[in-house]
């Protein structure tokens, strides 16, 4: 039987005040189990809902204002379309009106004002092209000869007579991977603007198709150039394929991006692009795949936007007197962060001074020693050894470099944005499609000429291969 906590011995002044006490306690686990069912409430109309099912309810309190910031270009107005792109002569708008209406005198010529009007032209039916292909017949073996067109493909024959051209099929698959429109809607999409018939099953098994052909050929390449670059962010996000727990890796380089799906995220999937002897530069955040054994001769730059938010949220733990550790190590990082943007603005006197002075700084304040705080002790431990690597402030010893991760985040972006609506990929040739075509089509993307859908038809129309009698 536990002891009772009452003693025979207690007066009554100390049993009121242990009332008071008890329901003093009473009356705050009250408050906390009120705040806990309004909680537990909330998350259970969020979970039926369907709008804004990804918010997290919490207004900004300062949110940026809308429009164009300071530093982002001057505003101007829509530029006037060239002349050689205006499809006929001006329409002709004369003034009806014979007298002035306000005053009703007569109306003198004045001048003649020019405006445009940009708009959709009418659907036009699509371009149907009809070859006439002659077969001969041996007369010693019977062997069928048939005649060949680079825009006829070998097989084209019997129930495959009647295709879609490249073009057709590049435009479907820019809409698909390139803007992330589901695949269910794109043949909806193309019937209104072009009035092309195709249905989802033919573009899924096109992509299919060309994912294994002349995109993977494409792809490979892609994947070789990001062994070279010079520097390479990487990140990960989750992904599905049938269901299945899956990552989406991507690979940012200053010419490329290259995605791939595996079911892990090992350093032996981050091996597949950046070898263990990787002569350039791996930007990461501080994922324990990067920090492999065999990762170890890689020369790597953590993200400094992460360091400094988890510095942050250690802040938000700890009591006011163990804050010293995370907040001095900000403002050290805040610092070297200032010094890499002045170099890139121009004022590069003394920055080879500043360097080592903040190098030395931030190496004294994370020297090895035991810390009173639990959460100052791991930082310590960790960002003290990814110090001695040179992988906090690699970015001033090269200020070529970015201290952030920023560019793979982005390349990350619209997949995030494409998972919440094709439930990423069914199965493994699926993801290997959605990786090859992501990838072309955002480094197509990089270089800035041409239409994408011009230079994806062109991709497919390269690797057609000849006819062979």
């Amino acid at each position: 039987m536990p002891a009772d906590p009452i003693p025979a011995s207690a007066s009554r002044d100390e049993l009121l005040a242990l009332i008071d006490a008890l329901q003093h306690r009473v009356a705050e686990l009250t408050a906390a189990n009120e705040v806990l069912r309004a909680q537990l409430e909330r998350l259970a109309r969020q979970g039926k809902s369907q709008a804004t099912p990804f918010s997290t309810g919490v207004r900004l309190s300062h949110p940026k204002k809308p429009g164009r910031k300071p530093g982002q270009g001057p505003f101007c107005s829509r530029s006037a379309p060239p002349a050689e792109a205006l499809t006929g002569p001006p329409v002709a708008v004369p003034v009806t009106r014979i007298t002035c209406p306000t005053c009703g005198a007569a109306l003198a010529p004045d001048h003649v004002e020019v405006v445009t009007v940009t708009d959709l032209p009418q659907p036009t039916p699509p371009q149907i092209t009809a070859y006439a292909v002659e077969v001969c017949r041996c007369s010693a073996c019977g062997c069928r000869v048939r005649g060949e067109h680079p825009a006829v493909a070998p097989d084209q024959r019997g129930a495959s007579a009647h295709r879609l051209g490249s073009g057709v099929m590049a435009a479907a698959h820019w809409l698909h991977y390139g803007l992330g429109v589901p695949v269910r809607k794109v043949p909806a999409i193309l019937a209104q603007l072009g009035g092309i018939s195709l249905t989802q099953g033919a573009l899924t098994r096109d992509a299919m198709r060309r994912a294994a052909g002349s995109v993977a050929q494409e792809y490979e390449q892609l994947r070789q150039q990001v062994k070279a670059a010079p520097v390479v962010h990487t990140d990960d996000t989750g992904w599905k394929v049938g269901g299945e727990r899956a990552h989406l890796m991507a690979f940012e380089t200053a010419e490329a991006s290259v995605y791939q799906v595996r079911p892990q995220h090992r350093n032996e999937e981050v091996r597949e692009l950046i070898p263990s002897d990787y002569a350039g530069t791996m930007v990461t955040d501080r994922g324990k795949s990067y920090d492999a054994n065999e990762l170890r001769a890689v020369k790597q730059q953590k993200c400094l936007a992460h360091l400094q938010r988890s510095l942050s949220q250690a802040m938000e733990r700890q009591p006011e007197s163990e804050q010293w550790f995370p907040r001095q190590l900000t403002a050290l990082l805040s610092e070297a962060l200032w010094l890499w943007h002045a170099y890139h603005a121009g004022e590069r006197t003394g920055f080879e001074q500043r360097r080592e002075v903040l190098k030395a700084a931030v190496g004294k304040h994370l020297e090895e020693r035991t810390l009173v705080d639990a959460d100052n002790q791991r930082l310590r431990n960790e960002l003290g050894r990814h110090h001695e690597r040179g992988n906090l402030l690699r970015f001033l010893d090269d200020p070529t470099i970015p201290p952030t991760n920023n560019a793979a985040e982005r390349a990350l972006r619209p997949a995030v944005i494409a998972r919440k609506v094709s439930q990423c990929s069914k199965n493994a040739r699926g993801a290997a499609a959605y990786a090859a075509f992501v990838s072309v089509l955002r480094t197509q993307a990089k270089s800035g000429s041409g239409r994408l859908i011009d230079r994806l038809s062109h991709l497919f129309q390269r690797a057609r291969s000849p006819a062979t009698p």
